[in-house]
């Protein structure tokens, strides 16, 4: 029951989050950063990051695909490239407990945008909501966005609607200076009677929600 507008283009994201094992994840980051050229000559790589606050020894990576096709091909390339599966997936796999992966489109009113400046942080809001898809909630939930960038606090990186995984989820990407210039600004947020009157509109329709704080690897885009 996930029906609603989206873009009209077929470029879609593939979400992919991996728990690792905890004594594993210095190790992991560290193979990531030294092998991960071999994966991003096959198709681009949105951002890497892994999880500080919010959850623990996970790392999740974003990639973009013109469509299903592109990603059949670069998938059937990369199993056959000794490189990435020699030096990278065989020494990597051991370390994982978990793979997740998703695909989802920007919501039609949001283009990927990229920080105003390196050495933030990200924020990874989940928002599961209820069965319907944007066609119901779809208005309530970007007004709700747009009061909190309206604040100027926080800077919108993306929203993403799921079309594998589970439906009526939104992921939204954020960008601050710092977790203290992030708190500071949802201190102020929730006093700002524009966006407790828009929050309060869209949480009808909301079923749970989770944040997660996002440290980039050093070989992101999106640093």
């Amino acid at each position: 029951l996930a029906t609603g507008p989206r873009q009209n283009n077929s470029v879609f994201y593939e979400i992919r989050t991996y728990d690792i094992k905890p004594a594993k994840m210095k190790e992991f980051v560290e193979m990531v950063n030294k092998y991960l050229h071999f994966r991003t000559a096959h198709s681009e790589l949105v951002g890497f990051w892994h999880s500080e606050l919010g959850a623990m020894n996970k790392v999740l990576h974003i990639w973009k695909y013109d469509n299903f096709s592109h990603r059949t091909t670069v998938r059937h390339a990369l199993a056959n490239d000794k490189d990435w599966q020699g030096k990278f997936i065989s020494a990597a796999l051991p370390l994982m407990e978990k793979q997740q992966n998703e695909v989802a489109y920007l919501v039609p009113w949001c283009q990927l945008r990229k920080p105003p400046m390196e050495g933030g942080v990200y924020e990874w809001v989940t928002f599961q909501m209820k069965p319907g898809g944007p066609a119901l909630w779809g208005e309530a939930f970007r007004a709700a966005i747009n009061a909190h960038i309206n604040t100027g606090y926080t800077t919108l990186i993306g929203a993403f609607h799921t079309e594998y995984g589970l439906l009526n989820r939104v992921h939204v990407l954020w960008w601050n200076e710092s977790p203290d210039h992030r708190a500071a600004g949802r201190h102020s947020a929730h006093e700002d009677a524009r966006v407790v009157a828009a929050v309060r509109n869209s949480v009808r329709f909301l079923e749970s929600q989770q944040n997660v704080l996002l440290i980039p690897l050093q070989c992101s885009p999106l640093k």
